[in-house]
Parts: structure tokens; C-alpha cells; sequence
């Protein structure tokens, strides 16, 4: 099997096309599916997709737009006769909301919405997509091995297991009301809670306080479109957490993306980082 997360009719044979926003998890995304055999094709967007990314790709085989261009993106899936597709990398969020230039299919989408958040816009381009025949994949197909896992990853946790559930608790309760998918506690007090800031911005307010016994939880929403939405913890959260003296992370099992895992779990272990799954 080729990943747990890959549908259980899914064909190789067929184009997949990669809708790659920025950072690293489009690029390990295309290896992994490269290295699976599968035929790939690229949807790059303007200002936001590595330029090697792209550049690994014949001009047959990629195509570039900027982040308000659907009809575009949707007649390029068409074009690419792709069978299915996968959203991997964020995009730079005020381009969602500010200065943004629909055409007239990204218009009719975000006039057709009572509420404009990321959820909704990508969950109706994934309506768009799938109208097409195009399977829109769970993003975390292929990248099995890049998951949290259960218990241990890197040294040993000795936080309490009733400050782990507060943090579990504090991270789902925002979650589910859709502030953000993380937080930082200490010994029954939160520190920080994750908002539309982002991750990194989170730990360095939390640590402009003591952080001696904190812990950083990451969690999915209970509702989580793994389709388009998959909460990553990489290189660049492992730094932020080192920067802002915070020793501890509780990963979602299964549900949380490490990205680049191997050198995370060695960047950990060399700064005396613990880092655990629940």
C-alpha cells in the first residue's frame, strides 16, 4: 500500500497534480510522489512557490498563477487531464483577505460565501476541483512516515499528565472555535493560544514569560479538511521554540505533519528539546 491516506481506488497510473503554495512541504510532497512513480504536475503560485520546486519541471508539466486566479487553476487540472490533485504549503494569509485580484470564478466563489475564512475559501475551490472528476487527495497521502507518532519521539517527557490534558484541552477548545490549532501552558496556565498570527508569532509572545515546565500542544480541529489543511510543526517551529526558551511539544499523533521529520527529531535531541505524540 502506498499510503493509508490515499483513497482505496486510487490509481497511480493517472496524473497527480501538486497545488504547491510555499515552504518545504510542497517540495518534500513532490519527492514522495515522485518516488512513488506517480505522474506529476505542477500548479505553482506566483510569489509563494519555490523557485527550484519549479524549476524541477519541464514547462509541459508546471504552470504558474497568482492566488486569485481558480479559473485558471481549474482549466490547467483539465489541461493536465490529472485525476487527482493535492494542496501542500500555506499561502502568505493577508493574500486571502487583502489585495487580492479574483477572476470571475474566484469572485463568484467568495460572493457565494457567508463567511470568508481560509476554511471556507479552500473548502469551495475544493468543491470547484471535485465538480472537474479531480480527486482532491488528503494532504498527508504519501508522507506516512512524516507523521507524529504515539509516545516518545525525542527524549524524555516529564511534564505532568494533568498539565498535558489542560494544554490538550486549552489547544481543542480553540480549535473548535476556530481561533487556531495551538497554545502554550505552563503548570495549568496558558501562556499563549495560536490566532491568525501563526505559530511562530504565538511562541515568541509565550516566551516574554517564564517557560521553565511549559509546554507547546498542536493539535488538528475536530472537523479538520485534511484535504487542504494539515497543521505542520518543522525546522523553523523547532527554532522558534529554542529562541523563545520553550522545551516541550505535544504533536497530535497522526494528525500533525513534521516536516523534514529526521532532521526535526535530530535538530530536538541537539537542543535538549522533548517532544512527544498523544
Amino acid at each position: 500500500m502506498l499510503s493509508a491516506y490515499l483513497p482505496a481506488n486510487f490509481d497511480p497510473k493517472r496524473p497527480l497534480a501538486l497545488i504547491a503554495g510555499r515552504g518545504q512541504y510542497p517540495i518534500i510532497t513532490a519527492a514522495a510522489i515522485r518516488r512513488a512513480g506517480i505522474p506529476l504536475r505542477l500548479i505553482a503560485m506566483d510569489d509563494e512557490t519555490s523557485p527550484d520546486l519549479i524549476a524541477s519541471f519541464p514547462p509541459s508539466e508546471r504552470i504558474s498563477l497568482n492566488v486569485g486566479q481558480v479559473g485558471k487553476m481549474l482549466t490547467a487540472l483539465s489541461n493536465f487531464q490529472a485525476g487527482y490533485a493535492v494542496m501542500a504549503g500555506q499561502v502568505t494569509p493577508k493574500k486571502l483577505f487583502h489585495g487580492l485580484t479574483p477572476d470571475l470564478k474566484a469572485a463568484a466563489i467568495l460572493f457565494s460565501l457567508k463567511r470568508r475564512n481560509a476554511e471556507t475559501i479552500f473548502g469551495a475551490i475544493a468543491t470547484e476541483i471535485e465538480k472537474l472528476g479531480v480527486t482532491l487527495l488528503d494532504a498527508r497521502a504519501l508522507l506516512d512516515n512524516e507523521l507524529a507518532t504515539l509516545g516518545s519521539m525525542v527524549g524524555k517527557f516529564n511534564i505532568g499528565d494533568e498539565y498535558l490534558q489542560h494544554g490538550i484541552q486549552i489547544a481543542r477548545e480553540i480549535a473548535r472555535l476556530d481561533i487556531g490549532q495551538g497554545c502554550v501552558v505552563r503548570k495549568g496556565t496558558v501562556l499563549a493560544v495560536e490566532a491568525f498570527e501563526g505559530t511562530d508569532a504565538m511562541l515568541r509572545r509565550a516566551g516574554t514569560f517564564k517557560t521553565d515546565d511549559s509546554l507547546f500542544v498542536k493539535i488538528s480541529k475536530t472537523s479538520q479538511d485534511f484535504r487542504f489543511d494539515v497543521p505542520v510543526f518543522g525546522r523553523q517551529t523547532l527554532t522558534s521554540m529554542q529562541e523563545a526558551g520553550l522545551t516541550a511539544a505535544a504533536l497530535e499523533a497522526g494528525k500533525v505533519i513534521i516536516l523534514e521529520k529526521a532532521a526535526v527529531l535530530e535538530q530536538a535531541k541537539a537542543a535538549g528539546i522533548v517532544l512527544t505524540g498523544f
